[in-house]
């Protein structure tokens, strides 16, 4: 966003006079061009179809440049990377997110910096191969893998958190990438899904959570998936009537996925008691997966039309480095 020197109100960045605003940029070996989306829309409310249009927009474009960098608001950019990088499959370039907390019309805006970052990123090859050919998030110093993040705080620069997985680079006075880390490219055709099913929910269980709150949850109409946000390594109530409507729930056909609500570790169906009724109903474990991730993974899964013996399976293994091998 910048200021409109008139009215003084944020209006969003004109690219057209890109150089003008950012003349730095002029100093980085590249050529930038720039496609905006009309209308522009808040990150709060992005949904499936603005999805479609970015993932359209790269594969329209991709044979024609080295990178991609994604502008986006905050609030919902791990939502938006992660899914993109369901969509984006045989993925051989980088597209890296990255945007603000200050907006970068501000005197201390950090957009300015982490705009230039991912540019950096984004045209950092070698031997003709780039080095980040994944969907990435650039923010304060550091590279994640998008579909691993999480944003965690509102007020600081640092707003994004990768629990699980470490950073694929660190941003000092050089770019040292962690490439034991970075997906390797595999050189095949992209292939760009855009069918996403949205039947599917979050439930984020509580202590004293109603029973008969949850049978209601569970029939709602047209309701295919359900991500559920456990306790620790992916425990949940153990009385019955809580364990019964779980299992009512999976016999109709609902696919459960279990995911942690800590911002690190992973779910471990199981290791207590309090999730070892889970694993014997057929609960789904995400191992270490965010919610975010896991959205967008049974999104684009239940978009492809496989049969629920097929989504279990493939739930449960990293498809685009979205969760550990080891932590299954």
């Amino acid at each position: 966003m910048m200021h409109n020197p008139t009215t003084g109100a944020l209006e969003p960045l004109d690219f057209d006079h890109l150089y003008r605003h950012l003349p730095v940029l002029e100093n980085l070996k590249c050529r930038i061009d720039s496609y905006s989306f009309n209308p522009v829309i808040d990150s709060s409310d992005m949904n499936p179809e603005f999805w479609i249009k970015l993932a359209e927009v790269i594969e329209q474009n991709y044979e024609n440049y080295d990178g991609f960098v994604v502008l986006h608001g905050t609030d919902t950019m791990a939502y938006s990377a992660s899914v993109l990088s369901f969509m984006l499959e045989n993925l051989n370039k980088p597209v890296v997110f990255t945007g603000s907390q200050l907006p970068i019309g501000m005197i201390r805006s950090d957009g300015r910096e982490n705009f230039i970052t991912a540019v950096e990123i984004a045209t950092a090859y070698r031997d003709g191969t780039p080095i980040v050919p994944e969907v990435s998030i650039c923010f304060e110093n550091k590279l994640f893998r998008g579909n691993r993040t999480t944003k965690f705080n509102a007020e600081h620069f640092d707003a994004f958190l990768s629990g699980n997985y470490p950073p694929l680079a660190q941003v000092g006075v050089h770019i040292q990438f962690n490439e034991n880390y970075i997906l390797k490219p595999n050189f095949k055709r992209l292939k760009v899904h855009k069918n996403l099913d949205t039947n599917i929910l979050i439930l984020k269980l509580f202590p004293g959570i109603h029973p008969k709150k949850i049978e209601e949850f569970f029939h709602i109409n047209g309701l295919k998936g359900v991500i559920m946000e456990t306790f620790g390594t992916g425990n949940a109530p153990t009385n019955q009537d809580f364990l019964n409507i779980i299992g009512e729930a999976i016999h109709r056909g609902i696919l459960i996925f279990n995911v942690s609500q800590c911002k690190a570790g992973s779910v471990a169906q199981g290791l207590y008691k309090t999730s070892l009724a889970l694993e014997a109903l057929g609960v789904v474990s995400g191992a270490d997966i965010t919610t975010e991730s896991a959205l967008a993974k049974m999104m684009f899964l239940f978009g492809e039309n496989y049969p629920n013996e097929e989504i279990h399976r493939l739930l449960k293994i990293p498809l685009r480095g979205e969760m550990s091998p080891s932590s299954i």
